[in-house]
């Protein structure tokens, strides 16, 4: 079918009270086992590349979206294609012409107007290109190696009466919250603060989205979903099934050398892990 918006999915999902999982893609076997899981349970699914996953590319955006697409595009569920974590406004210019509907901005690590202003000349931009775009304040942590930020650190979670200001004065479609989580996790003992979500969703009239959610165990995300999260970003959680399933085929199959063999058994554990994200965040 064809590609779907991401601000269409995301909208929906708030209204229906439910979250849209989003996960980031790095090669073929992640745009494949991706849709492959949302396939099994027939559920919309929004495939994201990151300006890290462009760098790993040589820089290029164009081979990995092509391929995305193409893969959405034969897909029995809607599927769209989200620009995640975007810093470089080279980049940002890129995002429709690639086949994006949607871009997340990521001007957080700047102070309060900084981010504010490249915010709202980015959303300026995109909305000129019929692009939705997401931002984010407060700080997720946990990006390029930086530690995460300590519960009560200043400006590590995210403030409702800011977040409200920041929304209405730049203009974006949706926003990224701080409030426990943090990206590249590997263990899924992340705690959030609910409290804070709870208030958060009501001061703000876009939908919210949940970085960092590879590290959240199930309960929490559904609780958060339940509290207003409309979109819940995946990435880590993937890499770990993909690694840890090939790692596993080639302990018990060191003559193998077919990549083949063994990338497909790391394809299937991706989609396994899609599919049951897409439970947690749907029950």
């Amino acid at each position: 079918m064809p590609l779907a918006a991401t601000g269409d999915l995301v909208t929906a999902a708030a209204g229906a009270r439910t979250a849209v999982a989003a996960f980031n893609i790095i090669t073929l076997e992640h745009v494949e086992a991706v849709i492959a899981g949302a396939e099994s349970v027939a559920a919309p699914v929004v495939l994201q590349v990151s300006e890290n996953a462009v760098k790993f590319r040589y820089g290029r955006l164009l081979p990995l979206a092509r391929a995305a697409a193409a893969a959405a595009e034969r897909a029995s569920v809607p599927v769209a294609l989200h620009l995640d974590h975007v810093q470089s406004d080279d980049l940002l210019r890129q995002a429709s012409a690639a086949g994006f509907s949607s871009v997340m901005y990521d001007a957080a690590r700047l102070p309060y107007e900084d981010n504010l202003a490249a915010t709202r000349a980015a959303a300026d931009w995109a909305h000129a290109q019929g692009l939705w775009i997401e931002a984010e304040l407060g700080a997720v942590g946990g990006k390029n190696g930086e530690p995460p930020l300590d519960a009560h650190a200043p400006g590590a979670r995210t403030d409702p009466a800011e977040a409200r200001a920041f929304v209405a004065d730049s203009g974006v479609d949706a926003l990224a919250v701080a409030i426990g989580s943090s990206h590249a996790m590997t263990t899924r003992t992340a705690t959030l603060d609910h409290e804070r979500l709870k208030r958060l969703t009501a001061a703000l009239g876009v939908p919210l989205v949940l970085h960092g959610s590879s590290g959240v165990p199930d309960g929490e995300l559904s609780a958060a979903v339940a509290g207003g999260i409309a979109k819940v970003n995946v990435g880590t959680a993937l890499n770990i099934a993909m690694t840890g399933a090939i790692r596993e085929f080639l302990a018990a199959h060191p003559e193998a050398v077919d990549s083949r063999k063994y990338l497909s058994v790391g394809r299937e554990a991706m989609a396994g892990t899609v599919a049951r994200l897409i439970r947690v965040l749907s029950a």
